[in-house]
């Protein structure tokens, strides 16, 4: 049966009329994922549906977990079949969950399957879909030129070398890859085992001497200056919250010289310390037109157990309950008050938080740039249709959805291309639905420049990235 028609989510004339004129055929502008730089360096052919769309998919994991999956079926060493085989015994369990939806639209896109995935259909559909996967089509560059995808933006540690970046720089790929500057460890003085291990590789990357706190912020300066040559224009941060604690220099180099003795910070202590570290690394993205990113809200690893076991980003994080409006004023405010304060997109992983985070980027727009600050799309439990909605309606009703810069997979993997389009139909069904009712003018050049903008024309003149030689298709 088919599943995912022509009009899936899509539920009045205006909606189908302005997600096929306006939406369906707009590049995809990427500038936020975890995709593997290798990959793309080394144009991967993945040999099976299991590399390719369960590898390193905690979503699904978390799922299968809860459908009483056992853990080698999901990060063990079961057999690549067997793996899928207990997915495909899970998905009909996740009926109203965001994945029944990926899942098909997922299989319908990549390899035009219509069958509905279960255990009767999972051997024809593994065999059908591994067979295309050999062909070269479906490589990493092949699936790139297939969804039009022109700009990507991946998440990088300071002290990474980008070789890979190098290399896809010099094949020349149609889609512009870019990495991102993602410097949490330098604020994990709250474990001095970690920390020093990081500081050590910070000082083999740049060079710099990092015993005093002098050399490490010149190193982390260095890295940043490498990172810009290298094409980033982007930094990323992931926080539970802002730190709102102020912090004198002499204080943060008390701090350093505690942590590389070996000893803890103290919590007060890390939220100064990183406060004043933030501080830092906003003014150098302000001095150099970087876009800053913060991702709030998330409480990671919370299953002592399984992280032990696992490690990190394996299905064990969940929305936190943190209190962001004011340490999130003092930070920004910090920086506005220098002049330093870069543009800035703000993720929200707690629902509760969307319209006091909305209203607080309000008070620090301007300086003549068109939205500045942004309310970032519906992030990693958020990024689902009722999460999306509630993203746009918060930054409607307190901010200009027309300067929003669309949706970002945020994923690492590359099967989460149709995430852009699940977006762009849940966009185009709000907003139809706000015509129908007659709350918005039935103008379509109006509505068809806004629905464009926020799919591709925002996010290309807001962030200073030359895009791929990847054309609109017409309509």
């Amino acid at each position: 049966m088919t599943f995912i028609t022509e009009n899936f989510l899509l539920h009045s004339d205006t909606a189908c009329e302005l997600y096929h004129e306006h939406a369906k055929n707009q590049p995809i502008f990427d500038y936020h994922c975890h995709l593997p730089p290798e990959d793309i360096a080394s144009d991967r052919q993945f040999e099976n549906l299991t590399e390719i769309w369960l590898e390193g998919d905690h979503y699904k994991w978390r799922a299968m977990r809860a459908n009483g999956v056992d853990e080698r079926y999901c990060t063990g060493e079961a057999d690549p079949y067997e793996k899928f085989l207990a997915w495909a015994r899970t998905v009909p369990k996740t009926l109203r969950n965001p994945l029944y939806h990926w899942s098909h639209l997922e299989l319908k896109r990549y390899f035009g399957i219509d069958l509905l995935l279960n255990e009767s259909t999972a051997d024809e559909i593994w065999k059908e879909a591994n067979e295309k996967l050999n062909r070269p089509e479906f490589s990493v560059h092949g699936i790139l030129k297939k969804f039009r995808v022109s700009v990507i933006c991946t998440t990088d540690d300071p002290t990474d070398t980008l070789e890979h970046h190098k290399r896809i720089a010099e094949n020349r790929l149609p889609t512009r890859v870019y990495p991102a500057f993602r410097p949490d460890k330098a604020l994990t003085v709250d474990n001095p085992e970690c920390f020093n291990e990081w500081v050590t590789a910070l000082e083999k990357a740049s060079g710099v001497n990092c015993t005093h706190f002098e050399g490490f912020i010149e190193a982390l300066a260095q890295r940043h200056d490498f990172f810009h040559r290298m094409g980033c224009r982007l930094s990323d941060h992931g926080m539970e919250q802002c730190c709102g604690e102020p912090c004198s220099r002499e204080q943060a180099v008390s701090i350093y010289d505690t942590v590389r003795n070996g000893q803890a910070a103290k919590p007060q202590e890390q939220d100064r310390f990183a406060a004043f570290m933030m501080t830092f690394f906003g003014i150098l993205d302000a001095e150099k037109g970087w876009v800053q990113q913060l991702h709030l809200g998330a409480m990671r690893n919370n299953n002592t157990r399984m992280y032990q076991q696992l490690g990190a980003d394996t299905g064990f994080d969940s929305i936190g309950d943190f209190s962001q409006v004011q340490p999130l004023s003092r930070f920004l405010d910090r920086l506005e008050s220098t002049g330093k304060l870069p543009k800035t997109i703000v993720y929200n992983n707690n629902p509760n938080d969307n319209y006091t985070i909305a209203s607080m980027l309000g008070n620090f727009q301007g300086r003549g740039v068109p939205g500045k600050m942004q309310l970032g799309s519906g992030w990693w439990f958020l990024d689902q249709k009722e999460g999306i909605e509630w993203q746009i309606n918060a930054l409607s009703n307190l901010g200009l959805l027309s300067h929003f810069v669309g949706m970002l997979t945020d994923s690492r993997s590359f099967m989460s291309y149709p995430r852009h389009e699940y977006f762009r139909r849940v966009l185009c069904n709000l907003i139809g639905q706000d015509v129908e009712r007659g709350e918005l003018p039935n103008d379509r050049d109006l509505l068809g420049g806004l629905i464009e903008d926020i799919c591709w024309n925002n996010a290309v003149n807001y962030f200073d990235f030359k895009t791929g030689s990847v054309e609109k298709e017409q309509a």
